[in-house]
């Protein structure tokens, strides 16, 4: 029998924003944190009794468990407001560029004298104290003058940004969210919650640790797209099949490689024997190119299913969700056996843990389900607080305020 989810209990504040702030309340509240995210307030639309009309919904697709509530942050009223939550919260999630915490009256020293055990998580995409701090930029901006995105590409070509996946989430979100568990550890020694501040340029970089080591040895010594691991090695890279899909291999050991010479059908041919002669790579990369070409993809699993040959199809996510037998179903990141995440997928109260628990979100994390300013937000304040409408809090120009004192 599971138990609840490990960060059940916890309480955090998300001020709205896009990618890495979101992902990072995304992960607290997929593994039971409460989140309540603060958007901004529209007049006469969120929070409104009048309307049957929902307000507009956010770009911000990383919604699941989530509930929101809209605040005007340019009135006093409205801070004051998110103030008076500041010391029934454990966690806020801080996406603004560097200052603006600051001008709305909301920066750390005012936050950690509410609440000494608060936990102020801040994203930012450049370092705060770096020469582009005072900057805009996005994921790429980043990468790039970390030196991440100089490692990514084939020889010959321009570096090729990985979407927004290594900045904005593996070296933004996924990042300030390992920071946040850190600073909770802290708070149990100490009693006392901290700042957090993480960027997406030390965090593309510290990803990208051992690479950056393998540039000083034989492995990743030679420009991009020379090298081992970067697509300068025929037996690390992708092949394009009969049909116009491909297979990726990634046979580095020996006895690997045996086994892919022998599914392709070219023993005898003496490439085993010289496959670290790096003179003879672009003939083997050529030959490797031609035999792929000869099978479809469907054929070639058939040939390397269930051996050590490190060869497997390049599946697309529309196959993985529409094809049950391809083992597409999103699953929490790790497997916490006494603990699981709440589950993405649907299933039954009986699955393993792997799968997570609960019976899983719309979508099943293949779509998102946008949230808009305002949903759910006065639910779970009455959650948490026992507040209601009326009489703790009320709405002003669509933004939350706290109930003003009846006047004699």
């Amino acid at each position: 029998m599971t138990s609840p989810p490990p960060l059940t209990g916890l309480r955090v504040l998300e001020f709205a924003g896009l990618a890495p702030g979101p992902f990072a309340g995304l992960l607290l509240a997929d593994n039971g944190a409460s989140v309540l995210r603060i958007d901004r307030s529209i007049p006469n639309v969120t929070h409104s009794t009048s309307t049957s009309s929902p307000p507009p919904v956010t770009g911000d697709l990383l919604t699941r468990f989530k509930a929101s509530i809209a605040v005007d942050l340019k009135s006093l009223s409205g801070v004051e407001f998110v103030k008076s939550l500041v010391p029934h919260a454990d966690i806020v999630i801080d996406p603004f560029r560097p200052g603006v915490l600051e001008k709305l009256g909301l920066g750390p020293d005012v936050l950690l004298g509410l609440n000494e055990r608060i936990i102020l998580g801040r994203m930012t995409g450049f370092r705060r104290d770096g020469k582009y701090k005072d900057m805009a930029g996005h994921d790429i901006n980043y990468i790039a003058v970390s030196g991440a995105l100089a490692m990514l590409g084939r020889k010959g070509e321009k570096p090729l940004p990985p979407g927004n996946i290594l900045g904005d989430f593996a070296g933004g979100g996924a990042t300030l969210f390992q920071g946040i568990l850190l600073a909770l550890l802290a708070r149990e020694k100490s009693g006392k919650g901290q700042v957090v501040e993480a960027n997406m340029v030390d965090g593309s970089s510290y990803l990208t640790t051992f690479p950056r080591m393998l540039t000083k040895t034989p492995m990743w010594e030679r420009p991009r797209g020379e090298n081992t691991l970067d697509s300068g090695c025929p037996w690390y890279d992708t092949y394009e099949t009969k049909d116009g899909k491909y297979m990726a291999v990634g046979a580095l050991e020996p006895q690997f490689f045996r086994e892919l010479i022998k599914g392709l059908g070219l023993e005898g041919r003496g490439i085993q024997e010289n496959r670290e002669d790096r003179n003879t790579w672009p003939g083997v990369k050529q030959l490797f190119e031609q035999t792929f070409k000869s099978k479809t993809r469907s054929e070639w699993e058939k040939v390397f299913d269930r051996t050590d040959a490190c060869c497997t199809p390049v599946l697309d996510y529309r196959e993985l969700e529409s094809d049950p037998g391809r083992e597409g179903d999103q699953r929490p990141a790790v497997t916490l056996r006494a603990t699981p995440s709440y589950a993405l997928a649907a299933g039954s109260s009986s699955r393993d843990p792997s799968e997570g628990q609960g019976p899983g979100v719309e979508g099943a994390s293949y779509a998102g389900a946008a949230l808009y300013p305002g949903q759910g937000g006065e639910d779970m304040l009455g959650q948490w607080l026992g507040w209601k409408r009326g009489k703790n809090f009320e709405v002003e120009k669509g933004g939350l305020v706290g109930k003003s004192s009846s006047k004699l």
